[in-house]
C-alpha cells in the first residue's frame, strides 16, 4: 500500500472511530437492548445497525449518498422519520410500567427467555441506523473530503468493509459486556429507572430532530 493510500486510511478510521465511541441514540439503543436481553438476542441490534451503516457506506460509494444529501425534502423526510421512530421507541419505554420489571432479575438468575427475538432486536437495530441523518451524512463527508477520484474503487470497497466491520465489532463487544450474567443481575434491579433514563433521552433527541427539520421546511 503506498504512503499516500495509509495516510488516507489512517485518517478516515480516526474520524470513523471518533464518531463510533461518541454516545448517540445508536449507543442508547443498544445499550438498553444489552442490558434487559441476551446477548444472543442484543447481538440483533449490533448487526442491524451495521447493516444500516453498509448500506449507507455503499450508497456513498456509488454517488447515491450525495443525490441524497442534496435533496432538501429527502432530508427532511428521513429526519422526520428518523426522529418519530425516537419518540415511538420513547413512549414505549416512559409507558412501561414497575411491574413489567418485576420478573426481569428472575429471568437474568434462571436465563429465561423474554418475548423479544434477534430478528425484532436486529429490526430495532436496523430502523435506528437507517432513520438516523447523521449516518449519511457523516459518511458523505468524510468520503467527500478524503477520497478522490484518484483512489481506487478497491481501495473504497476495503475501506468500507473495515468500517462496516468496525461497527459490528465495537457494538458487540458492548453487548457481550453489558448483557454477561454479572453485570444484567446488577443492572436488572435498576432497569425500569435504566428504561425511564433512555427513554428521556431518545424522546428528546427525536423531539429536537423532528423539531429542527419541520423549521428547516418552513423557512
Amino acid at each position: 500500500m503506498e504512503i499516500s493510500l495509509i495516510g488516507i486510511f489512517a485518517t478516515v478510521a480516526f474520524a470513523h472511530f471518533l464518531a463510533l465511541i461518541s454516545p448517540g441514540p445508536d449507543f442508547v439503543i443498544l445499550v438498553k437492548s444489552a442490558v434487559k436481553n441476551e446477548s444472543k438476542k442484543a447481538i440483533g441490534v449490533a448487526l442491524g445497525i451495521s447493516i444500516a451503516n453498509a448500506l449507507y457506506i455503499a450508497l456513498c460509494l456509488i454517488g447515491v449518498g450525495s443525490l441524497l444529501a442534496s435533496s432538501v425534502f429527502i432530508m427532511i423526510g428521513l429526519k422526520i422519520s428518523g426522529g418519530l421512530f425516537l419518540l415511538y421507541l420513547a413512549i414505549q419505554a416512559l409507558r412501561a410500567k414497575k411491574s413489567d420489571y418485576e420478573s426481569l432479575s428472575a429471568q437474568v438468575s434462571q436465563s429465561e427467555n423474554n418475548e423479544t427475538t434477534f430478528f425484532k432486536e436486529f429490526i430495532v437495530g436496523f430502523m435506528s441506523g437507517i432513520l438516523n441523518p447523521k449516518n449519511v451524512l457523516f459518511y458523505l463527508s468524510l468520503f467527500t473530503v478524503v477520497l478522490t477520484k484518484d483512489v481506487s474503487l478497491t481501495f473504497k470497497i476495503l475501506l468500507g468493509i473495515w468500517m462496516t466491520s468496525l461497527v459490528f465489532i465495537w457494538d458487540s463487544a458492548i453487548v457481550f459486556i453489558l448483557s454477561g450474567d454479572k453485570v444484567r443481575r446488577r443492572f436488572s434491579k435498576l432497569a425500569y429507572y435504566i428504561d425511564k433514563v433512555t427513554g428521556a433521552i431518545l424522546g428528546l433527541v427525536g423531539f429536537t430532530i423532528v423539531k429542527t427539520a419541520l423549521t428547516k421546511s418552513t423557512v
